[in-house]
């Protein structure tokens, strides 16, 4: 294949870079630990599913799929620190284009072209709050209804309610973010970036403009020659 002539700047790939592979694993870890927890607890929780797993066997798979999630998170953490570090900055800041973003999915304002994005737009970071969120309202719940069956000290009125609630919000979240996932036609394409870690770059200048933006310079930058010294002899 010919090179291209000296001075043209390649035009860049047609996909780009979403996710890491710690971003990934991170997603599936947490994705199959609550799959298990959510099959385990609906053992625990409905009667008619006991003649299907044991109540104990139900209880271990339950408890051991929390503690996989806790170690594995801590694991990845440790290991890939920076990199995750980074996407939790960028999933915890909201500027004026989020707030665009959101008024305009919820009809507050119509018309005008959609407000560019980072490599997460408003929907997402919200989510991830809020998955964060009962994370740890399912954690504490989780630890005192486990402290409760061995100490009475540790039980307290609501605690079962507040676990249960919150178990089908993140039911709720879960299913609609599969749907954006898998069904939706504008935004399914996205499912690639978790699976494989990049996404066709024009799908991506579309959804998420300011991210290819900043991307692309960077590359750029990357990619050009550096300057040649001046002679000084």
């Amino acid at each position: 294949m010919a090179s291209p002539p000296e001075g043209t700047r390649r035009p860049p790939p047609p996909r780009i870079t979403r996710f890491s592979g710690a971003e990934r694993t991170l997603h599936w870890l947490l994705a199959v630990t609550f799959v298990l927890m959510l099959a385990s607890g609906l053992a625990l929780f409905v009667p008619d599913l006991a003649t299907l797993v044991s109540r104990p066997t139900a209880e271990a798979w339950h408890i051991n799929a929390a503690l996989a999630l806790a170690t594995g998170m801590l694991a990845l953490f440790a290991a890939h620190g920076a990199r995750l570090r980074t996407t939790v900055h960028e999933l915890d800041g909201f500027d004026r284009d989020d707030l665009r973003w959101l008024a305009r999915r919820l009809r507050w304002r119509r018309g005008g072209p959609a407000p560019p994005q980072r490599r997460f737009n408003a929907g997402q970071k919200l989510n991830a709050a809020l998955v964060a969120g009962l994370m740890v309202v399912m954690f504490v719940t989780g630890g005192l209804l486990l402290l409760g069956e061995r100490d009475t000290r540790f039980r307290f009125a609501g605690t079962i309610v507040i676990h249960d609630w919150a178990t089908w919000i993140l039911v709720a979240l879960v299913a609609g973010h599969l749907y954006l996932a898998m069904v939706h036609p504008s935004t399914r394409h996205a499912l690639r970036g978790i699976t494989r870690g990049d996404v066709d770059r024009e799908w991506a200048r579309h959804h998420h403009r300011t991210w290819v933006e900043v991307e692309e310079a960077t590359a750029g930058r990357d990619r050009e020659p550096a300057p040649e010294r001046a002679d000084r002899s």
